[in-house]
């Protein structure tokens, strides 16, 4: 088989991900990625809408990206929409619309086929062991959780409780005070109880977190403790987390302007950490576990790995 160049648009509720690969066989070599911030979910994601602001954002993304894919000769173009679009009512309105302005086809995928591609991403650079890792993917519109090990996903599930949705619902103040940060706890405690029933299951010793919630407090970091680590070397990152502890105490703490003179904030993100920070304090303060880790691989690398085993 020769080999053959495909896209992938992640479609998410931040952010539209894009990563252009050369696949060969049932092997793939990535030749770039890029991300583009959309804030799809801003102003319409409590009300099951996306904007015409945000659906123009949406647009002008894409743009950008097919630009970037015509550049590589790619033969496929693959998008997948998630949480914001799922989940909007005229969500069918914007997948026509892109259809009709760029020709791309756009497949919104179910909670679930997020959580296994996910995890289909993350098991390609993290070891799975005998023993339980919990995965978990902190995405602007839900949060998956996945629970796996050397023999694969044991459970998993995936919440409407991700960042863009927690900012629009409680609509904190800034700097974010304690009395908000225990009402998102307490919603997260009452959403999430499915999850600490799955724990008692299938006990965890191992947690990653993949994505760009993730991928940002691991930036953080590395730049406070590890300043000589390039992270855009490596795909896996272990986390003191002692060291996450710090850094939310920073982040629940400073005010915008501040959070985003921090070195290795993702500027797009400046306000979206602090509840991702809060998602992530609670889940380690839930689980008795003994490792984080930090996976740069999630739903894009998944889909591809997917492409690969049932198309070429």
């Amino acid at each position: 088989m020769e080999k053959t160049r495909v896209a992938i648009i992640d479609l998410g509720t931040n952010t539209f991900n894009l990563l252009i690969t050369e696949v060969d066989k049932n092997s793939y070599r990535v030749l770039t990625e890029s991300k583009y911030p959309v804030k799809l979910g801003e102003g319409g994601i409590h009300k099951a809408t996306i904007t015409p602001e945000a659906m123009k954002r949406g647009v002008e993304a894409l743009t950008s990206h097919l630009i970037a894919i015509s550049e590589y000769q790619v033969e496929s173009i693959f998008c997948f929409a998630t949480s914001a679009i799922r989940s909007a009512t005229n969500g069918a309105d914007f997948v026509r619309r892109v259809k009709q302005e760029l020709g791309l086809t756009i497949r919104v995928i179910p909670g679930d086929e997020e959580a296994q591609t996910i995890f289909d991403g993350v098991k390609q650079v993290v070891p799975l062991a005998n023993y339980y890792t919990l995965i978990m993917d902190i995405g602007g519109g839900s949060v998956e959780f996945i629970i796996a090990n050397k023999n694969g996903i044991a459970w998993k599930e995936s919440y409407n409780v991700g960042v863009a949705r927690l900012l629009e619902q409680f609509t904190p103040s800034d700097p974010i005070t304690s009395d908000q940060v225990k009402s998102i706890e307490k919603h997260l405690s009452s959403k999430l109880e499915s999850l600490l029933n799955a724990v008692k299951q299938f006990p965890i010793f191992k947690v990653v977190g993949s994505s760009g919630s993730f991928d940002t407090l691991a930036a953080i970091i590395a730049n406070r403790e590890f300043p000589l680590l390039d992270l855009s070397k490596i795909t896996t990152f272990k986390i003191h987390e002692q060291f996450l502890k710090d850094i939310h105490q920073t982040l629940i703490t400073t005010n915008a302007d501040e959070r985003r003179i921090i070195p290795g904030m993702d500027r797009d993100r400046v306000d979206n950490i602090v509840p991702a920070s809060i998602i992530v304090q609670w889940v380690l303060g839930k689980i008795k576990h003994q490792e984080v880790w930090q996976c740069s691989f999630a739903l894009k690398e998944g889909a591809i790995l997917q492409i690969i085993n049932s198309e070429l």
